[in-house]
């Protein structure tokens, strides 16, 4: 058996573990007894680094999780605890808002002050909505800042392929994107992965055992009750097993896994993560640790004395084939319904995000209402971006203008249609509509040959909704860099 886990090369500078050692359970440790001493904590996260697990993954959210790395690296530079200096990865998840410059530096700067360190190697960022586009100002001064030396890399955490897309499209130093990826939610494998090849891209993947349930431990038992499934994290992926088809799902994927980890010798958990670690576009996974308790680093480096034949990847693709997939794309399960999450339902957390764009009263007209995106071209031209009449919404023709005038990801219709529909949403949110309520669309096209991947963005966003559609080719559209516009029409209602 290896005595330490395989590396790969996340970036030229950056030589990783392929088990990345999640600090999540920090934070549950600290709700039920208090914050762990630094000490104690650093002392933990050497003897994971001694044994070769030496990459570490946090947020500035996981309780002190980054205080505790902090202390590690100060023990590592005074001599007090063995081994050259780990690896560590932490994230900014900012509440949507207006992304300053100087709130973004300070976000930075926090996480920095709390590792005790004056560069982090890889700084990943979450944004909770993408109708709200701050994201684009935030890792746009990332990117600065990443110049200036504060951090090694930037990387994401559960963004979906078309937001990818449009953010490396735009010119974004993006390294890698942490995402759910397991034998239960296999989304990461299609147009992710699709994405993460065209640009480099690598992914971290979380979840690898579904919250325990992709283990012996749920083989050939009934289904448990919501009282024998209490903690969060069980909470979360028993979401994912009813999505994807229920018990007898879950039991088809097991009793697969189960035939391989026989034939290999080796445990149902290490076939889930080693089927993870075999996906191109895998650069780790990350498996969760509760420092000063239990462990299995052991068991997790009989993942490098084994790989998945032929013969078994055709056993788990007949099982796959009696599931489903969970709704949607990577991360979406954070964004809209079904909120696939511990809680849930998060749509009283994002309801309390202040909404981009504000309607205006109409002069003269008490049944209606404007509202305006920031465009120079809005008070210019005398037109608003959408406006209200009674139960109608009519939205103007959108192109992919970020602020007051930049071109978001010039001359790629496929990622410029998704930032136009995150615009469209906004302002019929802004005016007290959804996007279900949408009932016609209109696109305008540069060039037709670029119906296919602008069409599969609309479908990605109307599947369910199915409005009336029309796909024209224009001989140009006004300003550089624009391969795209889109109009929509809604009728709201009565929603009482």
């Amino acid at each position: 058996m290896p005595t330490v886990p395989d590396r790969i090369l996340l970036a030229p500078d950056l030589e990783i573990s392929r088990i990345v050692t999640g600090l999540w359970q920090v934070a549950d440790i600290e709700r039920e007894s208090g914050p762990i001493d630094p000490d104690r904590g650093a002392e933990a996260l050497a003897a994971y680094a001694a044994g070769g697990f030496d990459t570490f993954d946090m947020a500035d959210h996981y309780g002190t999780a980054e205080i505790l790395t902090g202390r590690l690296y100060e023990r590592v530079a005074d001599g007090s605890l063995p081994g050259p200096r780990p690896r560590a990865f932490t994230k900014w998840c900012p509440a949507p808002g207006p992304m300053t410059a100087e709130i973004v530096r300070e976000g930075i700067r926090t996480s920095l002050d709390r590792m005790r360190t004056d560069r982090i190697d890889l700084m990943q960022f979450h944004w909770w909505m993408y109708e709200h586009p701050g994201y684009l100002d935030a890792l746009i001064e990332m990117a600065r800042l990443r110049e200036e030396g504060l951090f090694r890399h930037i990387g994401l955490t559960n963004f979906n392929a078309d937001h990818l897309r449009l953010l490396l499209s735009h010119g974004l130093p993006i390294i890698s994107n942490q995402v759910s990826f397991s034998l239960l939610d296999r989304r990461a494998a299609g147009d992710l992965a699709a994405v993460c090849e065209r640009y480099g891209v690598k992914l971290m993947a979380y979840g690898t055992l579904g919250g325990g349930f992709l283990t012996e431990r749920w083989l050939d038992k009934p289904e448990p009750t919501s009282a024998d499934i209490a903690d969060w994290s069980k909470s979360k992926y028993k979401r994912f097993v009813d999505e994807i088809g229920g018990w007898p799902a879950l039991q088809a994927i097991l009793g697969a896994a189960g035939a391989i980890a026989r034939k290999h010798g080796v445990s149902i958990a290490n076939v889930a993560t080693r089927w993870v670690l075999e996906q191109p576009a895998v650069a780790a996974v990350i498996v969760g640790a509760r420092l000063g308790e239990r462990e299995h680093r052991a068991d997790n480096l009989r993942l490098f004395d084994f790989t998945l034949d032929e013969e078994d990847h055709e056993r788990l693709n007949t099982a796959f084939a009696t599931t489903g997939h969970p709704p949607r794309d990577c991360g979406d399960e954070y964004r809209k319904p079904p909120f696939l999450t511990a809680s849930g339902d998060l749509s009283h957390h994002l309801d309390g995000f202040p909404k981009i764009y504000t309607a205006a009263p109409v002069h003269g007209r008490p049944d209606a209402g404007r509202v305006d995106t920031g465009s120079i071209w809005e008070p210019l031209a005398g037109y608003s971006r959408a406006m209200r009449v009674g139960n109608q919404i009519m939205v103007s023709g959108t192109t992919a203008t970020h602020g007051g005038g930049m071109v978001v990801a010039p001359g790629d219709a496929t990622a410029q249609t998704a930032y136009i529909l995150d615009k469209i949403a906004a302002s019929i949110q802004a005016l007290g509509g959804r996007l279900e309520d949408v009932v016609r669309t209109r696109v305008y096209l540069t060039n037709a040959d670029e119906w296919e991947g602008v069409s599969r963005v609309h479908g990605r966003y109307f599947g369910e909704i199915r409005p009336a559609n029309t796909m024209l080719e224009v001989s140009r559209l006004i300003g550089d860099g624009y391969r795209v516009e889109i109009e929509a029409d809604a009728v709201l209602p009565d929603r009482r």
